[in-house]
């Protein structure tokens, strides 16, 4: 096996309990506007289109204003219950797989969000589970700004 063949040592899952309907969390997953305030994207720089096969980018700005330019494509699209996303990473060689699923509790509790992506390797997996987390917090604190 290569040293760069992603496997389950290089993937990691998070898990929230979010304040939101399964349609809310989604639509602000998937809506450029609300992607670009919560994400910590450059204003006027994510571009979806949201559907299997469909392109998405955005320049994210990182701690210390660096500007990081990602995108991908959807594999899967199942609205307000799961985005399969290919993920496209500058000097990274192929791209990574990043998976949002949502479940909603029929008792009108939080949602359940689960995110989980394959890496190529163990730092760069380390890498997005940090940025992962803080895209998490971000969205967390959008949600109850409603």
């Amino acid at each position: 096996m290569s040293r760069n063949t992603p496997t389950q040592e290089h993937t990691y899952t998070l898990t929230r309990e979010l304040d939101a309907s399964a349609a809310e969390v989604f639509a602000a997953w998937t809506t450029p506007a609300r992607y670009e305030r919560w994400a910590g994207a450059e204003a006027g720089s994510v571009e979806m289109d949201v559907r299997p096969g469909g392109a998405w980018k955005a320049v994210m700005v990182v701690p210390g204003g660096h500007r990081v330019p990602i995108g991908g494509s959807y594999r899967e699209v199942a609205a307000d219950r799961r985005l399969v996303m290919d993920m496209e990473m500058p000097g990274a060689p192929e791209p990574t797989v990043m998976t949002m699923e949502l479940a909603e509790r029929a008792d009108g509790g939080p949602t359940r969000l689960t995110l989980s992506q394959v890496c190529a390797t163990a730092e760069e997996r380390d890498m997005a589970e940090e940025g992962s987390t803080m895209l998490l917090d971000s969205l967390t604190a959008h949600l109850a700004e409603r």
